[in-house]
């Protein structure tokens, strides 16, 4: 793919990268409706469309990762639906096989997050976790029986927390990416707040993951009586 990034808008880095190779590998029906969140270049998103046989989605709040990911989509002759928006509010009376996100999760002192400038794409509170409790309360709504929902962030931002959030809201969780090294330059210049929190050890690493929750598909017993009510009907 040929990913190019308007002024202000976040490079596709490992994560992202790592997120597509999932989305390129999903297991997904034919003509599968697919929803990434914070898209920023549109990398996510264009892994999905380059399969040839979903219906994408691109959310965005910056109007410049909104143009970028229409333009990448253009660049690599595939078609996505970008829209701009606040999450889920963006995509109302929409269901999809697959919610996928890389939002901004790096822990940053500040309760509220940035309104402009680059920093916009990575903190997201004290815990990190302004957009993940967001997307993880809204996101299982929007998903069709057997739909899944992959997020990606580090471990400094509670795995447990994530995986507990997504089985309260009925999905069936796992891990299915997860690596281990030294801090990022962003967060390193953060350690000693990170340690004084808690959020990193003595160590200074972190974990990226992967988290994938899926909806329970209809019972076959109850496809069966739907079936046999519209057959009377």
């Amino acid at each position: 793919m040929r990913i190019l990034s308007l002024p202000g808008v976040f490079s596709p880095r490992s994560d992202s990268l790592a997120l597509a190779d999932h989305v390129i590998r999903e297991p997904l029906p034919r003509g599968a409706r697919v929803l990434d969140l914070c898209t920023g270049s549109g990398v996510v998103a264009l892994a999905a469309a380059t399969r040839g046989d979903c219906d994408v989605w691109a959310v965005d709040i910056s109007l410049r990762s909104v143009l970028t990911a229409k333009l990448n989509a253009r660049l690599n002759g595939v078609r996505v639906n970008a829209v701009r928006g606040d999450l889920l509010s963006a995509v109302k009376g929409l269901d999809f096989d697959l919610i996928v996100s890389n939002p901004p999760y790096l822990p940053h002192p500040s309760e509220e997050p940035p309104r402009r400038g680059p920093a916009r794409a990575w903190d997201a509170g004290p815990t990190g976790r302004l957009f993940l409790d967001r997307i993880c309360a809204q996101a299982p709504a929007h998903l069709r029986p057997g739909g899944a929902l992959m997020l990606i962030h580090s471990s400094v931002c509670g795995e447990r927390q994530t995986l507990d959030a997504l089985a309260d809201r009925g999905l069936h969780t796992s891990v299915v990416y997860r690596e281990r090294g030294s801090l990022g330059p962003l967060l390193q210049a953060r350690g000693q707040w990170l340690m004084r929190r808690g959020l990193i050890g003595a160590d200074g690493l972190e974990e990226m993951l992967i988290i994938r929750g899926e909806k329970p598909p209809v019972p076959s017993s109850v496809r069966s009586s739907v079936t046999a009510a519209v057959s009377e009907d």
